[in-house]
């Protein structure tokens, strides 16, 4: 603990829901619970519901009743958060059936047209994506691999329940996510897009422990700024991620050889063929101990990394295929 924190007290930036909120009202010698409770005041957020990313001391997760003397942190440090108030709790019903957004996801089809013309081909969205292979900066993390196919992953829903509540990352991260990505780095360079921030992505990276895991490293992260808005004719401007932005960087990796994993099949519009929806994961405390989906999903990649093409495949019945001798 500095002497400036000891002496000037705590201040802290809260970052929830895209909005920042300033934490003056607490000293050293309150608990995390009494941070969450002032956080609650500025927020709406009950402390039970809260999630405050990367709050640690000694290397563990802070818990409610530690001093916030005791806790690793610095004047002014911003301290991303995740949790949902009550009335946006009680008006979404978060069965696995249904997905958290104004669009009804299962309306969207993959052959969606402006016009006559098919989403993925209209040329005013294919210039959106050429100016995002242009302006968008890629930092990599690890260099493409001779020969290797390309795997694309969402993060919340389909590797992490974002919006449950636990005393640490690991708690909300799906079953069977590092064996998944050990053996999908057998066959597949693996790309993270998600359409949040990238400050979010890596924080969710760090504490799910892939950031720096040995058994698989990830080529780069994608956020919501490489992805653009499409407008069609039923539900109007949506956002989507389209693959091209990819191929369009890296010669390496075409729609012969991308598959992409998301719990919202939208996201899928630009590149309908290679695009595999999957089942959300949600209420991790409940349904942790039965959720299977990436253990299956292993297989299935193995399977289909012995193609040349996927362009024949049709994801949407990637549990049939995997079933066929």
């Amino acid at each position: 603990m500095s002497e400036e924190l000891a002496t000037n007290g705590l201040t802290l930036v809260v970052k929830w829901s895209s909005h920042e909120y300033t934490i003056d009202s607490v000293t050293i010698e309150d608990t995390v619970l009494d941070l969450k409770k002032a956080i609650f005041k500025n927020t709406g957020v009950k402390p039970e519901r809260q999630k405050l990313m990367g709050l640690k001391s000694n290397g563990k997760p802070a818990t409610d009743e530690m001093l916030l003397s005791k806790v690793d942190i610095r004047p002014n440090m911003k301290i991303m958060m995740m949790g949902s108030k009550e009335t946006d709790i009680a008006s979404v019903d978060l069965s696995p059936q249904d997905i958290p957004n104004v669009i009804n996801d299962f309306d969207i089809g993959d052959d969606i047209e402006l016009g006559n013309i098919p989403i993925q081909n209209r040329e005013e969205f294919l210039a959106k994506v050429d100016k995002r292979v242009k302006d968008y900066k890629i930092k990599m993390l690890s260099e493409p691999r001779n020969g290797k196919k390309l795997l694309v992953l969402d993060i919340d829903y389909t590797l992490f329940d974002h919006r449950s509540t636990a005393e640490c990352a690991a708690q909300l991260m799906r079953p069977y996510l590092h064996e998944f990505l050990t053996i999908a780095y057998e066959d597949y360079d693996i790309v993270i897009w998600s359409a949040t921030g990238m400050k979010w992505i890596e924080v969710k990276m760090r504490e799910l422990g892939v950031e720096k895991n040995t058994n698989y490293k990830i080529v780069f992260y994608l956020d919501s700024s490489a992805m653009i808005s499409v407008h069609t004719t039923k539900y109007g401007l949506v956002d989507v991620k389209p693959l091209g932005v990819i191929w369009g960087k890296f010669k390496e990796y075409s729609p012969k050889n991308t598959i992409m994993f998301d719990d919202i099949r939208k996201n899928f519009l630009m590149n309908p063929q290679n695009g595999l929806r999957i089942r959300a994961f949600r209420e991790a405390n409940k349904n942790r101990d039965t959720d299977n989906e990436l253990y299956y999903l292993s297989k299935y990649l193995k399977k289909i990394a012995k193609l040349d093409d996927f362009g024949s495949l049709n994801h949407r019945h990637w549990q049939r295929y995997l079933n066929q001798e």
